[in-house]
């Protein structure tokens, strides 16, 4: 029986725990994100009055919850010196690792990627993968080593990405697949079943967390492009397009693309509104592949501007065909 130790945070962090007590492993200890982020104080008195779902998960199955600072602190170093893990499973963690850390457990330091590496390094392979229109994806695990994602490729499963997917359902359906392959890689691991495939860097992608005017759509782009952009960003960010000043925000759920007939607005520059609908808060835009990208229930910037979009379209957007 494997003896394992778990870091990481949310939805991740309970998926990894339930695959290692599905491939019965004995889990000794877990380091969950908020202990490291709060301090000590805070900790106590926010497990006690309202418990996480990650305290309240590990707790429900006894495991100990490891209490320190930093994967890489001395304390750290010493409690994983007394738990002796033959595996230490990471999923979602900022903090970069000493070598002295990662050589640790007896067999394993083990990161839990969420795309097939080596494509789509970095901190949110989630949206890169749809802003870049791909049809698949999947999880990784890998060897950690002193750089991010780059570690030798324990084991790879394949993830659809399907056609109106945004951020929020793509994590959910890799997430799910996390516990399956987890279990299988533990299983493996304890039978001596894997052979490590170092990554191939001449195919190796990084993305690096975005930018703030990433926010900002690009009418000149095509229809697709600018759908696929809302789509990424949900639901860490929303999309913002300017009109006279003021700034419209898009529904990533709500979006179709059209064709308009005979290339009817070939005289007209992108970002162009041709149609609107007050009462369901529609816009049409040109986009710059001469398509029409369609944004019902799109909203006024400001928490008080909102409530007068209906108003502002009706009297003050102005639309080629109305």
């Amino acid at each position: 029986m494997l003896k394992v130790v778990i870091i990481g945070y949310g939805e991740m962090l309970a998926n990894l725990i339930a695959g290692a007590l599905d491939a019965k492993c004995k889990i000794v200890g877990v380091l969950r994100y908020e202990t490291v982020k709060y301090n000590s104080l805070r900790n106590k008195i926010r497990d006690f009055v309202a418990p996480s779902v990650d305290y309240s998960y590990i707790k429900s199955y006894n495991i100990n919850d490891i209490k320190v600072k930093s994967v890489n602190s001395e304390e750290f170093k010493k409690e994983i010196l007394r738990l002796n893990p033959d595996v230490i499973l990471v999923g979602t963690w900022s903090e970069k690792l000493k070598k002295e850390i990662i050589n640790l457990p007896k067999i394993a330091f083990i990161n839990t990627h969420p795309s097939l590496l080596p494509k789509y390094r970095g901190p949110n392979p989630y949206l890169e993968v749809i802003r870049n229109q791909e049809l698949k994806t999947g999880i990784t695990f890998h060897l950690m080593d002193e750089n991010y994602d780059s570690g030798a490729i324990l084991l790879q499963r394949e993830v659809e990405v399907q056609k109106y997917d945004t951020s929020k359902e793509l994590k959910e359906r890799i997430i799910r697949k996390i516990r399956e392959a987890v279990g299988e890689l533990l299983l493996n691991l304890d039978d001596d079943f894997i052979i490590p495939l170092v990554q191939n860097e001449d195919k190796a992608t990084y993305y690096p967390h975005i930018k703030s005017e990433d926010v900002m759509l690009d009418f000149d782009k095509s229809a697709e492009e600018i759908s696929a952009h809302i789509r990424a960003l949900h639901p860490w960010y929303r999309c913002f397009f300017e009109y006279k000043n003021q700034f419209f925000s898009p529904d990533a759920y709500k979006i179709r693309i059209l064709t308009p007939e005979n290339d009817k607005y070939k005289n007209l520059n992108p970002g162009t509104i041709v149609y609107k609908n007050s009462k369901t808060r529609e816009l049409q835009i040109l986009t710059g592949d001469r398509k029409i990208i369609q944004f019902v229930h799109v909203r006024l910037y400001g928490k008080l501007k909102r409530f007068f979009t209906r108003f502002y379209i009706k009297f003050f957007v102005q639309a080629e065909n109305n």
